[in-house]
């Protein structure tokens, strides 16, 4: 589990979206990417780096990933804390879909591991932060996403720019709450859009 190299921009004037939620149109092309929302954790001038936030992992739960990576012994993952079970594995994005990352409150911080994003949410990418949540010494909120969605210098820019891409700013619901399912309704609800209206249109030039 480390960190893409894409550091956050620390200008905020200069049209950097990080800290932002992105909504796919109807139209978007890249079919792995349809009704996805993407938390975007780092966005400057040599790319962008996000994490789905709506898409769960199927059969998988944070305590298998917790034994699959020896943080815990398959004996102990029943004294596991009780909070455990309930932190959600998703499908982060394409990229690196092995590797974890883990978006969570800022009450927890490790130096040279968190990188602080904006409005009190962080990503670690380290596995301090599982033996942490395993200990029972985690963040209040939490979420491990396996991959992540990437762009490179400007590509990001042009999908927005070619309509395959909302944005809104992220609410704790969006990326925290239990509604995997309703996420992308309640994403353009919260820009005044209205979800059926919006894939009424899906193909329309």
């Amino acid at each position: 589990m480390t960190a893409p190299e894409i550091s956050p921009t620390q200008d905020k004037d200069k049209g950097f979206l990080e800290g932002q939620m992105l909504i796919a149109m109807p139209g978007m092309s890249d079919e792995r990417f349809a009704r996805t929302l993407v938390y975007l954790c780092a966005h400057s001038p040599e790319g962008a780096m996000g994490i789905v936030v709506n898409q769960p992992v199927e059969g998988l739960n944070f305590q298998d990933i917790l034994v699959q990576l020896d943080v815990v012994p398959e004996s102990e993952r029943i004294m596991l804390p009780e909070s455990v079970p309930g932190i959600p594995v998703l499908k982060g994005g394409p990229v690196e879909a092995g590797r974890g990352f883990v978006l969570h409150s800022a009450d927890y911080f490790v130096d040279n591991s968190t990188l602080p994003i904006e409005n009190d949410i962080c990503m670690t990418a380290t596995l301090d932060i599982l033996k942490a949540i395993a200990c029972g010494q985690g963040p209040h909120k939490a979420v491990l996403a396996l991959g992540y969605a990437g762009w490179g210098p400007g590509q990001l820019e042009a999908e927005i720019q070619a309509n395959g891409w909302l944005t809104c700013p992220a609410q704790d619901d969006l990326i925290f709450g239990d509604n995997f399912e309703g996420r992308y309704g309640l994403a353009l609800r919260a820009l005044g859009i209205d979800p059926a209206m919006l894939s009424s249109e899906a193909g329309h030039a």
